[in-house]
C-alpha cells in the first residue's frame, strides 16, 4: 500500500515538474522568432564560406555564435575570390592565421549599428546626426619589436596626442583602429559629393553606402547578437598615418625629420605591466611618443578624445612632400641661412611640420576652406599637386610634389624668422605683430634691422631674466621689463607699413602700423626720432615675400623725444619761416608751456594733425577778426580768440597726409558752446589735400612745406586759415 502511494506521488511530482519546466521555457526560453547569431546567419546564407574559415582561424566562432552586440562588415565569397587573386592563393585555408585574424577583427565593430545610425556620432548627449564616417573596430596592434639605436625593443604606439593635461598613454586603451565608411547622409551633411569618394577610390563606384573600397551589397541583416552588412571586397586593417609614412620610401626625408626631432621612445610602467600580464614575460615596453608641440600624434588612433567617440566623426590629415620637393624647399628656404636642420631653431621645425598637419579631415573638395593650426588652407591643387591619396585608420594622407608654403615662412615675417642675424627682431615681432604680418591676404612693408643694430641702439633681450632691457647708447639707467618693451614696441611699429611699398627710390611719406609716419628718399628712410639725431637709415638690400616687401636697414628707426610744441618752435623760429606768425601766437598763448613745449589739450600717445596757416594767412585772419593784432594780447577776450584759433587748427585722434587715403570729417580740439568737438572736412588726393572749415570755405595744404614729422603727429602748412563759429 505504501509502495502504491509512493508511485502515485512520484507520478504527480513528474507531471507538476514537467508543467513548471514548460512554463519556464515558454517565459525564459529563446523565442522561435529571434534571429540566429552572426556566425550561424553567415553559415546559413552559404556565400560566406571563406569568411567563416577566417573566423574559425581567428578563434571568433564562439564569440560570434553567442550573446553580444556587434556590427560586422562581412566580405562575401566573391570578395574573397578577388582577394585570392591579389594574393596569389587559391582558398581561404591558404591565408595565414595572423592575416585571417586581422581581417576578422578589423571587420568587427563594437555595438550594433543599422544604417539609420551608422552616419551618426554617439555624442555626449545623444546622437549627432550625419556626422560620422568611422567606427572603432576590435583590431589593434600590441607591442611590436622595433630596432632602436641598433637594439631590438618592444614598442607600443602612444594612444593620446601627448597634451600636458592628458599625457600620451592610457593603460586601459588598446589604440583600436577605426574602419571608414561613407553614406549618403554623411556626404549631404558635410557638403561632399561622389567625387570626394572617387578621389580616394577611383576603381570603386560610390553607391551611397561604401566601406573603404568596398560597396555594401546587402545591408541591415539583423542577428541575435548584432547587425551584418555584406560587402563585396575584403578589407585588411588600414595603417595609421605614422605606419603609412614609414612604409613609403618616397617620403623618407619628411619622416626623418619626425624621427630625429619629434619622436621619443619612453619607458612606461603601465605599458610594461600590461604587456607582462598578457605575455607572462618580464620584458619592458617603450612607448613611441611624438612631441607635444605637434598638431597631433600620427600614431594615435583615438583622434582628440575630447569625448570617447569623437573619432567616429573626424580624423587627422597629413600632406607629405616627396623627397625631391622637400630637399628643394630645404635648400632654398629653410636652410638659406643655416648649415643643416640641426642648426634650425626647434620652433621652425614645429612650424614646418605643423603646416603639413591638420587635426581634422581635409576632404578633396575642401582643400582651401579647411584650415590648419596656422590658419591656412591646404595650398595644393588636388589634380596636379597630389601624387598619393589614402584614407587611413586615423585620418587621410596626401603625398605631394610640393611643400605647403607656410605663411610663417613665405610672409614678410619669414625673412626675419629664418635668418639668425635677425633673432631679436623675430622675438619682438612674435610678441605683437606676428599674427598680422603672416596673413598672406594682406600686404605689408617690413623694415628689418639686425641683432647688432638693435644692440647698438641699446636693446638686448635678457634670456636669464626673460625680459627686454634698454640702455641709451650714451649711457644712463637701464630700463627693464614693461618700460623697455613699451619703448621697443613703439619703435617696432615704425618698421611696419600696412601696404606694399615696392620701391623706395623716389621720395614719399608712409603711415606705419602704429599710425605714426616715416619718410623716405633715395633708398634712405627716417622717422622723427632719426631726424632729431640728424641721421637716416640706409637700405642695404630688399627681398620680396608672398605678402609684401622687406627692406634691410643699417640702423633702427627711432622714436622721437621732442614734443609737438617743440617741433612747432623749431619750424617757427627757422629763418624765413612761414610758420613763424602762427608759432608766435602759440608761444604767447595760454595753451603753451614754454619750458616743456607742451600744448594744453594735446595728450601724449594720442595722434594729431597740426594745420598751420602761413604768415600771409595769419595776416588775413587778423584782418577778418579771427585773431587779435597783438601776438600777446592782454584782454581775456583776445586771449580766448587765440586759443580758439589754435585749437581749430589741430585735428585730434588722427594723422592725415596728402596720400589719397584718409578723408572725410575729423574732429578738432575746439569745442562749441555745447561742449561738442567741432569738425573740419578733408578732401585727399595723392600730393594734394584740401581742408573745408565749418563755414564751407576751403584751404589747401602747401605740399613743399608740409609732411613735417612730429611726435605722433604731422605738421602741415596751409595757404589760408580755417574759419569757425563756436556760438
Amino acid at each position: 500500500m505504501i509502495f502504491k502511494r509512493l508511485v502515485c506521488f512520484l507520478s504527480l511530482a513528474l507531471v507538476f515538474s514537467g508543467c513548471r519546466k514548460e512554463a519556464f521555457d515558454d517565459f525564459y526560453g529563446r523565442p522561435d522568432w529571434l534571429a540566429d547569431p552572426i556566425y550561424q546567419q553567415l553559415k546559413a546564407r552559404k556565400n560566406f564560406d571563406s569568411f567563416l574559415t577566417c573566423i574559425d582561424k581567428a578563434g571568433y566562432k564562439d564569440i560570434l555564435s553567442s550573446a553580444g552586440y556587434w556590427t560586422i562588415f562581412a566580405p562575401n565569397d566573391d570578395a574573397f575570390q578577388k582577394y585570392f587573386e591579389q594574393k596569389g592563393i587559391s582558398k581561404a585555408g591558404d591565408i595565414p592565421e595572423e592575416a585571417a585574424s586581422a581581417i576578422v577583427r578589423y571587420s568587427l565593430v563594437y555595438n550594433a549599428f543599422k544604417t539609420d545610425h551608422l552616419a551618426d556620432v554617439q555624442g555626449l548627449s545623444g546622437w549627432d546626426p550625419g556626422m560620422a564616417f568611422k567606427r572603432r573596430t576590435t583590431f589593434y596592434r600590441g607591442a611590436l619589436e622595433t630596432e632602436i639605436n641598433n637594439q631590438n625593443q618592444l614598442v607600443v604606439s602612444s594612444n593620446r596626442n601627448n597634451r600636458v593635461s592628458g599625457g600620451y598613454y592610457v593603460k586601459e586603451d588598446n589604440n583600436n583602429k577605426y574602419i571608414p565608411y561613407f553614406l549618403n547622409n554623411y556626404f549631404a551633411a558635410k557638403g561632399l559629393s561622389e567625387s570626394d569618394y572617387k578621389y580616394f577610390y577611383p576603381s570603386s563606384d560610390f553607391t551611397g553606402f561604401n566601406v573603404a573600397q568596398a560597396a555594401v551589397v546587402n545591408k541591415d541583416i539583423i542577428a541575435e547578437n548584432g547587425v551584418i552588412h555584406e560587402i563585396n571586397s575584403v578589407i585588411e586593417p588600414l595603417p595609421n598615418i605614422d605606419e603609412y609614412l614609414g612604409q613609403k620610401p618616397e617620403y623618407s626625408g619628411f619622416k626623418a625629420i619626425f624621427d630625429k626631432f619629434m619622436v621619443s621612445y619612453l619607458s612606461n610602467a603601465d605599458a610594461t605591466a600590461k604587456y607582462q600580464q598578457i605575455s607572462g614575460t618580464n620584458k619592458s615596453v617603450l612607448v613611441k611618443v611624438f612631441n607635444s608641440g605637434l598638431s597631433y600624434s600620427p600614431n594615435n588612433e583615438n583622434f582628440l578624445k575630447f569625448f570617447d567617440n569623437d573619432g567616429q566623426g573626424d580624423g587627422f590629415s597629413m600632406f607629405a612632400p616627396s623627397n625631391e620637393a622637400l630637399n628643394k624647399y630645404l635648400s632654398e628656404v629653410l636652410l638659406e641661412h643655416y648649415q643643416s636642420l640641426d642648426n634650425l631653431p626647434l620652433e621652425v621645425l614645429f612650424d614646418f611640420l605643423n603646416a603639413h598637419m591638420w587635426a581634422t579631415t581635409v576632404w578633396p573638395g575642401k582643400f582651401s576652406s579647411t584650415l590648419n593650426g596656422q590658419g591656412q588652407g591646404a595650398l595644393f591643387d588636388p589634380q596636379t599637386d597630389i601624387t598619393d591619396k589614402k584614407v587611413l585608420s586615423n585620418g587621410v594622407f596626401y603625398g605631394t610634389n610640393k611643400v605647403q608654403e607656410a605663411n610663417v615662412f613665405s610672409s614678410v615675417f619669414g625673412k626675419a624668422y629664418l635668418d639668425p642675424r635677425y633673432s631679436l627682431m623675430t622675438r619682438a615681432l612674435s610678441v605683437s605683430l606676428k599674427p598680422s604680418i603672416i596673413n598672406t591676404n594682406l600686404k605689408y612693408t617690413l623694415f628689418l634691422v639686425s641683432d647688432e643694430a638693435l644692440k647698438t641702439a641699446g636693446f638686448i633681450y635678457n634670456l636669464d631674466a626673460n625680459r627686454w632691457e634698454y640702455k641709451a647708447p650714451g649711457g644712463g639707467t637701464t630700463i627693464t621689463g614693461t618700460g623697455a618693451w613699451t619703448k621697443l614696441s613703439r619703435i617696432l611699429n615704425l618698421h611696419l607699413i600696412n601696404e606694399d611699398v615696392t620701391s623706395l627710390g623716389g621720395s614719399g611719406i608712409a603711415e606705419t602700423y602704429g599710425g605714426e609716419y616715416i619718410r623716405y628718399a633715395g633708398s634712405r628712410v627716417f622717422s622723427k626720432g632719426n631726424q632729431e639725431k640728424g641721421e637716416q637709415a640706409v637700405v642695404n638690400t630688399e627681398k620680396t615675400a608672398s605678402n609684401g616687401t622687406v627692406y634691410y636697414l643699417d640702423r633702427l628707426l627711432l622714436d622721437p623725444e621732442k614734443l609737438i610744441g617743440t617741433d612747432l618752435k623749431d619750424l617757427g623760429t627757422a629763418s624765413g619761416s612761414q610758420f613763424s606768425k602762427f608759432f608766435n601766437y602759440l608761444n604767447n598763448s595760454q595753451l603753451y608751456n614754454k619750458n616743456s613745449g607742451e600744448i594744453l589739450g594735446v595728450t601724449a600717445g594720442s595722434q594729431y594733425t597740426i594745420l598751420v596757416p602761413g604768415n600771409t594767412a595769419i595776416t588775413q585772419a587778423i584782418a577778418e577778426g579771427y585773431l587779435p593784432s597783438a601776438e600777446n594780447p592782454s584782454a581775456q577776450a583776445d586771449k580766448d580768440k587765440v586759443n580758439a584759433f589754435i585749437r581749430y587748427h589741430i585735428i585730434q585722434k588722427a594723422t592725415v597726409v596728402p596720400d589719397g587715403k584718409k578723408e572725410g570729417g575729423f574732429t578738432t580740439l575746439l569745442q562749441n558752446g555745447n561742449g561738442d568737438a567741432t569738425l573740419v572736412t578733408v578732401t585727399n588726393h595723392l600730393n594734394s589735400m584740401q581742408i573745408k572749415d565749418m563755414t564751407g570755405a576751403t584751404v589747401n595744404v602747401v605740399l613743399p612745406s608740409s609732411n613735417n614729422l612730429s611726435n605722433n603727429a604731422v605738421i602741415h602748412l596751409l595757404d589760408g586759415f580755417l574759419k569757425f563759429n563756436v556760438q
